[in-house]
Formats: structure tokens, sequence, C-alpha cells
């Protein structure tokens, strides 16, 4: 993995988001915006971040779990921590592709090949739109908008299962493969990354790691909800019912589309369906929405990059010893769950 190349893509990301905030205080009015961000109760803010941060932990959580599930052992909890909060710091890059570097930081910090770890962060970004859906739902039917991304990601969350857990299928596009000039170098790595999906998309951990991420993602949902009690609106079950469908629709969609962070995709989502379904003004729409995506996205992103900042040293001053791992050999991977 070139690191300059993910630096330089991480500053476009980062111009785009100027841009975006660029965007909203246009749409809404500078001297409006900076109305409402005087009017902000920012005493909650410590709250929003430490919600947010919960949800990094019990991911952290999830992380961890699907290492041990594909056989990596004797990777220390620092390094883990480490190395998976490092992720959060490239998840602005296009596609999120920046977030693999776990599995590059992986590779270099233990010895466990690419092919091995590349499952996790599909894993990962499944069954986290599968919780989305989920926490989403209520919303969904109550509101009676945007049925068709709930119906996108229901699909193609099982369409992915079915795929990676139809062995028949697999080994007779990694047969077709070996025999095609270019392709059947790869094979050997192919095979690997399926038994990794194949274990990492079984039932039971599917299931497991959709309830976690329920779990996990509604902290993000209460920190969205006290980002509207921040801005003047009374607390209540029914301001949570909206919490819990903006956020998560709107994140949704973002994935679909695949922008960086969901930068633009996002935030557009907030701030209409605050306006449309809380009749908020454009002002007070945008500043939430800056609010809470500082909190749930620029948040981690800042943790992130100062955890890769000290691995990057690490890394710098331990490149000569190579090192050795401890992990179960490709071809005897645990066993799936059922």
């Amino acid at each position: 993995m070139n690191v300059q190349n993910l630096r330089g893509k991480l500053l476009i990301s980062l111009l785009l988001g100027i841009a975006v905030f660029a965007g909203l205080s246009f749409y809404a009015d500078f001297r409006e915006v900076l109305r409402s961000l005087s009017e902000f109760n920012w005493a909650l803010l410590p709250l929003i971040l430490g919600l947010t941060f919960v949800n990094y932990l019990l991911r952290f959580v999830k992380w961890e779990y699907y290492l041990r599930l594909i056989g990596v052992e004797g990777f220390s909890k620092r390094d883990s921590f480490l190395t998976f909060f490092s992720g959060l710091g490239m998840v602005i890059t296009p596609g999120k592709v920046g977030e693999w570097l776990k599995c590059y930081l992986v590779r270099e910090l233990h010895g466990t090949p690419l092919a091995r770890t590349a499952p996790i962060p599909i894993a990962e970004r499944l069954t986290d739109s599968v919780a989305l859906l989920i926490i989403a739902g209520a919303g969904v039917f109550v509101f009676g908008d945007l049925w068709q991304v709930f119906v996108a990601v229901a699909l193609g969350a099982v369409l992915i299962v079915a795929v990676a857990r139809h062995r028949p299928t697999a080994m007779a596009l990694l047969r077709l493969g070996e025999r095609l000039p270019v392709v059947r170098r790869f094979v050997p790595q192919l095979q690997e990354f399926y038994e990794s999906s194949y274990i990492l998309l079984s039932p039971r951990a599917v299931i497991a790691m959709v309830a976690l991420s329920t779990f996990s993602w509604f902290f993000e949902v209460l920190a969205f909800y006290f980002t509207l009690v921040g801005l003047g609106l009374e607390g209540s079950g029914s301001l949570m019912l909206h919490a819990a469908f903006i956020l998560p629709i709107a994140t949704l969609a973002s994935a679909i589309l695949l922008t960086p962070g969901g930068l633009g995709v996002a935030e557009g989502g907030i701030t209409g369906l605050s306006q449309a379904l809380l009749d908020l003004s454009k002002s007070s729409a945008a500043v939430g929405t800056l609010i809470i995506r500082f909190g749930t996205l620029w948040f981690g992103v800042i943790v992130g990059l100062i955890a890769f900042s000290i691995l990057s040293r690490r890394l710098t001053l331990t490149a000569a010893p190579e090192p050795t791992p401890t992990l179960t050999p490709a071809e005897s991977l645990p066993e799936a769950p059922p």
C-alpha cells in the first residue's frame, strides 16, 4: 500500500470537506448559520463526542472478534487498537478504500498476509449497513420515506452473504482463474481471501456482529438526538424516532454512493430530512448537520490520524526486523461457525 498516495487522497477529501462546509453555509446563509451556532447548547458537545467514541470502542471489539475468527493470534491489544483507529483516519478516502490500511498495518506489525485480513473491512461494512437498516426500520414504516434505500441494502446484504457462502460457485471461479494467464498468479491469494470471507460471513458471525453493530451505532443516534436537543428541540420519544431514522438513512445513502466519507451525500441527507421531518430552519438544520458530522466523521478522522502517526513512527524505527507472525496457516484456517 502506497502511504504517500493515501495522504494525497486524504488531502483531496479534506478539501472536499471544506467545500461541503462552504456549500452548506451558502445554502443556509452564512450569517444565519453563525447565529444558529451561537445559539447551540455547546455544553452538550462533550456528551455528543463521548457517545460517538463509545461507538468506535464497540466497533474495535468487532475488529478484534474478526481477527480471532480468522486465526490471527499474538497480535497485541495495543497494536490492534492503534491499527483499528488508524483505519478511522482514512474513512474519508474515496469508497473508504483507505480502511484497508488496517490490513496493511496488520501485515507490517504481525506478518499476516493481506489476503487473509482484506475481507474484514467488507464484513464490517456489511454488518454496519444491516445494523443501520435495523435502526432506521421503524422510521421507514412510520414516515414512509426512502424505502428504496431500505430494500437496496437488504437485498445487497443477502446477495453478498449468499455468494460468499456458496462454496461450489467460489471453487468453480477459482478453477477458472487457474486457466487464465494473468489471474492464475493470484489464485492462492484469492483462495485465502475467499476462505476468510467464508468464515467471516458465516450465519453465526453475521448475526452476532449485526447485533453488536446495532448496539454500537445506536450511540451515534443518541449523539444526533442530543445534537437536536442542543438546537432547542424538546427531547421526546418522537424526537428519538426521528433521529433514529434521519442519521441511519443519510449514512446508508452515502455508503451506497461511495463518496469519500459520505461527504456531500450524508450532509445533504441529514439537512434535507431534518428540515422536512422536524420543520427546522435551513440554518438550524445546517448547524445540526455540521455538528453531528464533526462528531461522527471528523472526530474519528482526527483520532485516527493521531493513531496512524504513532504507528508510522514505530514502523520507521523497527523497519529492519522481519515480523514473526503467529497465525493459523492458510490451508488450515479455523472452522467456520455454523
